[in-house]
């Protein structure tokens, strides 16, 4: 018996290490490519400003919560600013510790297979097409404090009590801190608590369990009071609260694009959907001894939908947080696929593309696409634009410069210059709402109140030695004549110089 059990220990370590060089594998693009991803430039951007010695919200505009600053300011203070092989590393040292809260969950609600399935369906779809996915960003970044809040509140307790839910509440809070959504995944943890299954199944009453959803809720608000405390030091909590919160309606749902994402998830991570699909049809079977996790987790995907939804813009990467749920919704039936013996008998699929073989097969092709669209997307983004060659060749390390136009982030960053102006990204000077194009539909009723004269504020203190104009070609959205003080401030004081592929180039007289 010892001997076996050593033998099943080796097997699982060997297991894990696989998986681990797996997922390391798979984020290589990431690590070796010279350049922010996606919305890490605009991340960055604010970031570099706080490790400057500015304050988010006021020197740096950007409507993400503070958590997600305050980690790639503290990443670029310790790795040192525009280290993107650090940046990267914390994301892949990020994705292992969610997949380890996902293997923690696995365990406790079944074995130490379920757990490391779950793991590897994270590790394998949390990327899921595109290398986009790839970013250290928000969708990624709350999924670790909220995976192992799910963890703590599943797990056993010595404590009738369970104080720990306090810390399982904390980390809810820092998951919304990283990206707004998160706090829908609060609500089914709190009444998962307050399930009559669940009090039944840890044998306590139902003043103990409300104890215990207060205990969870206390939590959750402490670490929000203690944050918002924080900013109210710094002198920006109104700010963060109106570009974290009031500035994020939605005056236009992209649902040609929701149906067309929708579908690409499903298809690009159909062994995910289907292993959930078939926990949901042998319910009765997998989880009947846990039919509170169950709904739990129901509610969770669930929740997730509707964060997805919530900005009505359908990016990929906000499909990010339904993996998951439906990892540890998929894991119980995949691990019983593959490893469960009854009478000697492995458990008999009921369709072929179910079978082992055939599920590992398709497991494995899809790694390996996920992978050749990551390399080829990247290779293609190596290089900086002109227009930040431009600027980093004729001007210097202090120099403050101006982009007008869509890129913004990504040119400040590749040529290492600041921003003139707080608006990091154009859109509260111009109204523009986020997602796809939509031409011929004047925003300028949606520009932020006082923005032009924030900008002129911004100048005043630091003149932008260049404005990169990239808004210039004739069917462009927003062109500068239509908004009169850059208008009068180009033709007075600027002239200019350089034509890019992505627009015009302005020098100052």
């Amino acid at each position: 018996m010892a001997v076996s059990f050593a033998r099943n220990l080796r097997q699982f370590r060997l297991a894990a290490l696989a998986l681990i060089l797996l997922t390391v594998a798979t984020r290589l693009p990431s690590l070796v490519h010279p350049q922010a991803i996606d919305d890490e430039a605009v991340y960055s951007v604010v970031a570099n400003e706080i490790v400057d010695g500015g304050r988010p919200y006021v020197d740096a505009v950007e409507r993400k919560p503070p958590l997600l600053f305050w980690t790639y300011a503290a990443v670029f203070r310790l790795a040192g600013k525009y280290n993107w092989t650090a940046l990267h590393i914390v994301a892949l040292a990020w994705t292992l510790g969610t997949m380890a809260g996902l293997y923690v969950i696995g365990r406790r609600l079944f074995n130490r297979e379920t757990g490391l399935i779950a793991a590897l369906l994270y590790s394998v779809f949390q990327p899921w097409a595109t290398a986009n996915n790839l970013a250290f960003n928000g969708e990624l970044m709350m999924n670790l404090p909220l995976v192992w809040a799910w963890a703590i509140t599943f797990g056993p307790s010595k404590s009738r009590l369970r104080f720990e839910l306090f810390a399982a509440g904390a980390l809810l809070c820092a998951g919304f801190l990283f990206k707004q959504p998160a706090a829908i995944a609060a609500v089914p943890l709190g009444i998962y608590l307050l399930l009559p299954s669940h009090r039944a199944s840890r044998r306590i009453g139902q003043t103990e369990s409300i104890f215990h959803a207060v205990m969870l809720t206390a939590g959750f608000f402490a670490a929000a009071g203690g944050v918002a405390l924080v900013l109210q030091r710094q002198g920006i909590l109104r700010e963060a609260f109106y570009w974290t919160f009031t500035n994020h309606s939605v005056p236009h749902v992209f649902w040609t694009a929701g149906v067309l994402y929708t579908l690409a998830f499903i298809g690009a991570c159909l062994p995910l959907v289907l292993g959930a699909a078939m926990a949901f049809r042998d319910k009765d079977g997998l989880w009947a001894n846990r039919k509170a996790e169950y709904a739990a987790l129901l509610g969770l995907l669930a929740a997730s939908v509707l964060g997805a939804a919530a900005g009505a813009r359908f990016y990929p990467h906000y499909y990010i947080q339904l993996v998951p749920p439906l990892a540890l919704l998929a894991a119980p039936y995949y691990a019983r696929l593959w490893f469960d013996r009854r009478n000697g008998q492995k458990h008999v699929p009921p369709v072929w593309f179910f079978r082992p073989a055939v599920t590992c097969l398709w497991l494995a092709i899809t790694v390996a696409a996920f992978s050749i669209s990551h390399w080829k997307f990247l290779a293609w983004h190596r290089e900086p634009s002109e227009t930040a060659q431009y600027l980093s060749e004729h001007s210097s390390p202090n120099d403050y410069v101006f982009i007008w136009g869509r890129s913004a982030a990504e040119v400040y960053l590749h040529a290492r210059r600041r921003p003139a102006c707080r608006y990091v990204l154009t859109f509260p000077l111009t109204g523009m709402i986020f997602g796809e194009e939509l031409p011929g539909l004047d925003t300028r009723d949606r520009i932020v109140p006082g923005a032009w004269d924030n900008l002129e504020e911004d100048f005043g203190k630091h003149p932008p030695l260049y404005i990169g104009d990239h808004y210039s070609s004739p069917d462009a959205q927003y062109p500068v004549r239509d908004f009169p003080i850059l208008a009068k401030l180009l033709a007075e004081h600027y002239e200019p110089v350089a034509r890019t592929a992505q627009g015009v180039i302005y020098r100052i007289r």
